[in-house]
């Protein structure tokens, strides 16, 4: 009798912790899909395709002097870089729960490479944080010194 209650107590265990992994994985792919159509949206120079994905309280952080700034000001101050993005080569992302974390090339119109890791945070399967790390290259799109 013993031994059948922890055969049954493991097997429930086991689908268990199989269902909570089949959960994380389906979440980890949302939220790659949604990275991936934030680059798009540059890449298309689409406002509305990134609004889509964006949280109303979505707030970007860089070195370039934006500390938390609003969905209001990102599309001031950041948006204007799509019209001088060719195109982004992801190299790496990786989801960990509701933060994930994206390193890429990029280019611009003119050839000209820029390399950045971006930490994603998300609420509600929306992208509510962004904070840009800059890499080697001309750290951001409209930089016109190199």
């Amino acid at each position: 009798m013993t031994t059948k209650i922890f055969a049954s107590l493991f097997m429930v265990l086991t689908m268990c912790s199989y269902t909570g992994f089949a959960q994380k994985s389906q979440n980890s792919m949302d939220h790659e899909k949604v990275i991936k159509e934030y680059y798009t949206a540059y890449v298309k120079k689409d406002w509305h395709m990134l609004e889509l994905i964006l949280d109303d309280r979505f707030t970007f952080t860089s070195p370039a002097g934006d500390d938390h700034i609003n969905l209001k000001l990102y599309k001031e101050r950041c948006w204007p870089n799509a019209n001088n993005t060719k195109r982004f080569d992801l190299e790496k992302v990786i989801v960990d729960g509701d933060d994930a974390y994206a390193t890429y090339n990029g280019w611009t119109n003119d050839g000209k490479l820029f390399r950045n890791t971006e930490r994603f945070k998300f609420k509600d399967g929306k992208i509510i944080e962004n904070e840009c790390f800059f890499g080697t290259g001309v750290s951001f799109p409209n930089n016109t010194k190199k």
